[in-house]
């Protein structure tokens, strides 16, 4: 993090003199189109007089030329010193980075060239999709010729036409989808249409004494959630008793704020993207967040690895040569490690349960099998090997 922050040093830096320049050059260019439009109506008055030009007149003229001349040039000089500026951010990330960072991960993690391109070209097109960047990932797909299918693109459609109408404060779209969602959503244990409804029910309520009659009818919709949000309704259906009175200066003015449509934003994706099978964030932001953190280990224990010339230690295409650790953000389902050979389970050597309870990895099994016979590395029950079953997390 020590090279992030020098880096960001020198483009505070660059960005402060920016500031700076460009407020000087305001400045600069202000007074000297001030002082050009009094000495331009000083001329006008001397040839509606008919009067020759005088020699005070000249000399002021001359005066107002090297101005002109000077400010030009002390801009153009503080310009060229930004760019020096510019420059030294550049060196910062060249010293501060190693610029070939391809050979930390080996060619083996990829069947082809092709396979590689194609998976990152679908990962940016599948990233443009979520973040609603829909005709840019069109236009990607077309100069990469690759084939997205409909099915692929629908979901995404779906979510950002209903996000754009609820950004624009329109809770039709969300309020059909989630009616048609409802049984669903109750699975995953969902406040989405209840939350929906809620903040429909405060925008008649935002309406003025002229809206009560509609907001009591509109109240109904709230029969089916009553006694999950008991709470909640309660402190709605009280703050008519103020609608007449102002909403604004009552205990109730609270659900007048507006961070409710970026709460409805966060619930609807978050819970949206859970029903579609879809992440929150896209693979490819998360993918990114990882590299920033893994990468200078990465990078460290690969110089070892050459240093020492360790071969063979970081052979597995699926399996990094060591652990590390990425935070509670990124854990997305159980990992078991085996707690003979240290290693973590995989598809080709997965976790076995034996007879007794405890559970060591196949490869573990393997070596641990002694005329067909197996002794538990934990308790002194023998076993058959075969009696052992896989365990799937």
């Amino acid at each position: 993090m020590e090279q992030c922050a020098c880096v960001e040093r020198e483009l505070d830096k660059v960005l402060q003199k920016f500031l700076t320049y460009g407020q000087h050059c305001e400045q600069s260019l202000e007074e000297l189109l001030h002082h050009v439009g009094q000495l331009r109506a000083e001329l006008s008055s001397a040839a509606l007089q008919g009067t020759p030009l005088s020699a005070t007149l000249s000399l002021v003229m001359s005066q107002c030329c090297r101005k002109i001349k000077d400010t030009v040039q002390k801009l153009a000089s503080d310009h060229k010193d930004i760019h020096s500026s510019v420059s030294r951010v550049g060196k910062a990330i060249d010293r501060n980075f190693d610029s070939e960072i391809c050979g930390v991960v080996s060619d083996a993690v990829w069947d082809s060239r092709e396979q590689q391109q194609q998976i990152l070209q679908m990962a940016i097109v599948e990233h443009l999709y979520q973040q609603g960047m829909l005709s840019v990932a069109e236009e990607l797909c077309q100069e990469s010729t690759l084939n997205v299918d409909l099915d692929f693109k629908q979901p995404f459609l779906e979510l950002n036409r209903i996000l754009e109408a609820l950004h624009e404060q329109d809770l039709g779209p969300a309020l059909e989808w989630a009616v048609s969602h409802r049984q669903r959503l109750l699975e995953l244990n969902s406040s989405l249409e209840f939350k929906l409804h809620r903040l429909h029910f405060i925008r008649l309520l935002a309406g003025g004494p002229e809206k009560q009659l509609e907001a009591l009818s509109y109240a109904r919709h709230f029969q089916p959630f009553a006694r999950l949000h008991q709470r909640e309704i309660q402190v709605m259906m009280g703050s008519l008793v103020y609608l007449r009175l102002g909403l604004e200066k009552s205990p109730y003015c609270h659900l007048l704020d507006n961070s409710h449509w970026a709460e409805i934003c966060e619930t609807f994706t978050r819970d949206a993207c859970s029903l579609l099978g879809l992440s929150v964030e896209s693979p490819l932001s998360v993918s990114f967040a990882s590299g920033c953190v893994a990468l200078p280990v990465l990078m460290n224990i690969k110089a070892v690895i050459e240093q020492r010339q360790c071969t063979g230690v970081w052979s597995h295409k699926d399996e990094l040569p060591i652990e590390i650790e990425l935070g509670m953000k990124c854990w997305y389902h159980s990992v078991f490690a085996c707690p003979i050979l240290r290693q973590q389970t995989s598809d080709s050597n997965p976790p076995i349960k034996l007879i007794c309870g405890h559970v060591i990895s196949r490869d573990a099994l393997n070596k641990l099998i002694n005329g067909g016979k197996l002794k538990c590395p934990y308790c002194p029950m023998e076993q058959n090997p075969a009696d052992g079953k896989r365990i799937i997390f």
